[in-house]
């Protein structure tokens, strides 16, 4: 199955045309756009994953689809990072997920401008360009965090800050790469470390969320709890669970609805 995923995902990347030639419309303002790429690449893939599994519902970004009135649920986000995809920017994504009873079966990630193929399944190890691949072993203070400020909730940005500062203090550095997919990935394979964004689409994390914990890594929300791979939640990541349970506990101290933010 996943080899089959593995082709159609390849073959969804000649709908991603160059930055030059796309038309870009906006979803709700300049914050949230889609393009003619993102689009087509959607088309194609529920094509041709609905042949692979007949009876499958789909989380899709563009159209909010949201079929999950079945066993079997392809989470598919056609560009992850499309604001980064629009201007030429190399981390962007093709991101395809099966969810299969509410817990992620394989997971497969395309970075087509770096030709980055990561992998996934339930129980047989993360996978880039067919080399296995696992989470570094850095201490907290000598890791690097991903993060984002939400920027389709910015009334949150000042405690995101202040939180993003504090474990700035703590840790080697921070990275702000624009797409969530190609960061937690990076993550699997051990170029970083720890991230933490406000809010999440269940198809920015879900594909990915299964190549970090079959490297190794670890994944909850923001209040700790596990990830519901089919709903929109905010999002932590470490290469460890003693770095996840510290990223937890400042992220709690600083979020003034930890006990609901998770549920919004």
């Amino acid at each position: 199955m996943i080899n089959n995923v593995i082709g159609i995902v390849r073959e969804a990347a000649q709908y991603i045309s160059s930055a030059d030639k796309i038309e870009i419309s906006q979803k709700g303002g300049y914050a949230n756009i889609v393009t003619t790429s993102d689009l087509a690449v959607q088309d194609f893939l529920r094509s041709r994953l609905a042949t692979l599994l007949p009876d499958c519902g789909f989380i899709c970004e563009e159209g909010d689809i949201a079929d999950i009135s079945h066993r079997d649920v392809w989470i598919v986000d056609p560009i992850d990072g499309t604001a980064n995809y629009a201007r030429g920017v190399d981390q962007c994504a093709i991101c395809v997920g099966l969810c299969h009873d509410g817990e992620m079966q394989m997971g497969v990630v395309y970075i087509p401008r770096t030709d980055e193929m990561f992998y996934a399944e339930k129980g047989k190890g993360a996978w880039r360009n067919g080399q296995q691949i696992h989470v570094a072993d850095r201490a907290f203070e000598n890791g690097i965090m991903c993060t984002a400020f939400p920027v389709y909730y910015k009334e949150q940005s000042a405690w995101c800050a202040r939180a993003i500062h504090d474990v700035f203090m703590q840790c080697n550095d921070i990275r702000r790469l624009g797409a969530a997919a190609p960061e937690l990935c990076y993550i699997a394979m051990g170029r970083f470390d720890m991230y933490f964004e406000y809010r999440l689409g269940a198809w920015d994390f879900a594909a990915a969320s299964i190549i970090v914990s079959e490297a190794g890594g670890f994944l909850s929300d923001i209040n700790g709890n596990p990830l519901n791979p089919i709903k929109a939640s905010g999002v932590l990541v470490a290469n460890s669970n003693d770095n996840l349970n510290r990223l937890i506990a400042i992220i709690k101290s600083h979020n003034p609805e930890a006990e609901i933010a998770s549920n919004i």
